[in-house]
């Protein structure tokens, strides 16, 4: 009797959980509605126990990969894709191979002390409690298929067990525990009303710090740039910046906003109780392929509580070189070929978010040697280089960027690089500096390659200093790249415009083909994967210094440089287009074709 009891108990539980799963699918846009009808139909007329993600699978309605990142959303976990992960033997070394054989789960990375695991069921308790028995670390799991773990482990911990355990049934109570824990523990009290004691135990708190942690990885994995947390008036939004577009990754209740906010104030080790100025911290997290990733953490007092910016830094872009960042041939020959000068300026132009940073990253790479002393001056320093003297600004302390590269030019340097030149006094020491023997890198805020030239003129610089010390201005943005999974050709005609045909010395362009990402499960339905840089590469000729000195336009300047050969930014961006990189409306989205 009690057994069968129990078999009605565990057949009701997995008819709630695939209700709940057929409607995610639907909201998801994987199943149609009539689909999930039909499905729920089947499997509640079929055997006991065929439960829907079978049905699914067996019928090959859905991919897996579409399944697997359904349930990630519902059950609020991350979902990996092992068959492209890079494995940190460090991380191996945590749990022994027979507990990850009978448990099933694979150890990906550790962020202070908590280690995320890979999981075919991320809500095995008993698995979970294991895990934390052993390497004394809080457990965060993430979803991942029953296949790829069992690959996984065979690879790297030997032939894994010849069944893996069964994935048990998640009640959708289950599924929420996480939330109602620490729903309970903030309650509805205001911020105002909480001790800081309140707030620190909160944030130490098992639910809140895999909350947070699963903030951070998700975001990781995501490949984002930037990770937002935005309260709002009735939830807490947080939305990630991949390959330079801002989009939704998740949605909390309002309740978790003090603990999650706090816990990663602690992490950064910024003050917990201060929510009415801005704050500025670090934190630090190692990935199972051996790299460190450093977290910039940026608070800001909002209308509706604490918003908080984490800039997610990977310090392998500090080892990229010229010969990396996708340049054409003979541009990257100019670049090196600027590069290559003694003495004098080099600026590097565009917008906020147009990968100047990691173009002078780049230059500084190759420039770096023991016989050369280089120091630079940055507004943060984002990336530590060996070898290299690196100076922050600090306004508060009176370290400006005047300031402080005065004091650089009195430490013997050979090649000096300024974050940015923002002002007159800035721009007119850096000149100087140029004129003095100096090799100067800087970046500008201008549309551009020839209105670098215009805006210094603009700084009250003469133009006779100008004319002398700038070498050259390279004015880049980057694009999105197409999916290569996804790319297919586009049918309907593009028209080319005459003057990049003339560029390329294309005659006849019936037989051109340009391409797009359709979407899919690899780019987030995006059609795009990855950034790269389009350029155009100002070389300063005598001719061109003869127009500076006359004080004219950018446009007069520009007539100049393409006659002396000058590819436009707009006609790189089409070279990656013919090229079948990324496309036509990406190339519009960052240029003013």
């Amino acid at each position: 009797m009690h057994e069968a009891i129990s078999t009605t108990v565990r057949q009701t539980r997995e008819r709630d959980y695939d209700r709940m799963l057929a409607k995610a699918l639907v909201e998801r846009e994987v199943l149609s509605l009539q689909q999930a009808k039909a499905a729920l139909g089947e499997i509640r007329n079929g055997s006991p126990d065929t439960t829907l993600e079978k049905y699914l699978l067996e019928s090959k309605i859905v991919r897996e990969d579409e399944l697997l990142e359904t349930k990630a959303a519902l059950w609020h976990v991350p979902f990996i894709d092992l068959s492209n992960y890079e494995i940190d033997p460090e991380v191996l070394e945590l749990v022994p191979a027979s507990l990850v054989k009978k448990f099933q789960f694979f150890p990906l990375f550790r962020i202070d002390n908590t280690l995320l695991v890979a999981m075919a069921d991320p809500k095995d308790v008993k698995a979970i409690d294991k895990i934390t028995q052993q390497t004394q670390l809080e457990v965060s799991p993430a979803l991942s298929s029953k296949t790829a773990l069992k690959e996984a482990i065979a690879k790297h911990y030997g032939q894994a067990a010849e069944a893996p355990i069964e994935m048990s049934q998640v009640t959708n109570e289950e599924i929420q525990d996480i939330l109602e824990v620490i729903e309970a523990e903030s309650s509805s009290e205001d911020v105002e009303q909480q001790s800081t004691a309140d707030l620190e135990r909160l944030a130490e708190e098992a639910p809140v710090v895999k909350m947070a942690n699963m903030v951070l990885t998700q975001g990781i994995l995501e490949g984002a740039s930037d990770i937002h947390i935005n309260p709002e008036e009735k939830m807490v939004r947080v939305r990630t910046r991949v390959d330079g577009v801002l989009r939704d990754s998740l949605k909390l209740p309002k309740n978790l906003q003090e603990a999650l906010i706090s816990r990663i104030k602690i992490l950064s080790n910024l003050d917990i109780a201060e929510h009415r100025i801005p704050q500025d911290g670090q934190l630090q997290v190692k990935l199972s392929d051996g790299r460190r990733i450093e977290i910039r953490v940026s608070t800001l007092p909002s209308a509706f509580g604490e918003n908080v910016v984490m800039r997610v830094l990977d310090k392998s872009a500090a080892l990229l070189q010229i010969e990396n960042l996708g340049f054409e041939d003979d541009v990257r020959q100019d670049v090196i070929d600027l590069l290559s000068a003694a003495y004098g300026i080099i600026l590097v132009t565009g917008p906020t978010g147009s990968g100047k940073t990691t173009s002078l990253y780049a230059a500084l790479n190759r420039l770096n040697s023991v016989e050369k002393n280089i120091i630079t001056l940055e507004d943060p320093i984002e990336y530590r280089l060996e070898l290299i003297r690196q100076s922050q600004v600090n306004v508060k302390a009176g370290m400006t960027f005047a300031k402080g590269l005065r004091a650089i030019l009195r430490q013997d340097p050979d090649i000096v690089m300024v974050g940015e030149i923002r002002d007159s006094e800035t721009g007119n020491i850096a000149i100087q500096a140029a004129l003095t023997g100096h090799l100067v890198l800087s970046t500008l805020h201008t549309n551009d390659a020839c209105g670098a030239v215009t805006r210094l003129a603009e700084m009250d610089i003469e133009p006779f200093l100008i004319s002398s010390a700038v070498l050259g201005v390279m004015a880049q943005r980057l694009v999105r790249k197409i999916c290569p999974e996804c790319k297919e050709e586009v049918k309907e005609k593009t028209m080319i415009p005459k003057i990049v045909l003339d560029s390329l010395g294309i005659e006849d362009s019936s037989q051109i083909r340009v391409y797009k990402g359709r979407g899919c499960s690899k780019c987030r339905e995006t059609g795009y994967k990855g950034r790269m840089s389009i350029i155009e590469v100002l070389k300063i000729t005598d001719a061109i210094r003869e127009k500076i000195l006359e004080s004219a336009s950018s446009d007069a300047i520009n007539k100049i440089a393409l006659a002396g050969g000058m590819r436009p930014m707009m006609v790189d961006g089409w070279i990656k287009i013919l090229k079948g990189i990324t496309t036509l409306e990406e190339v519009m989205r960052v240029v003013n074709l």
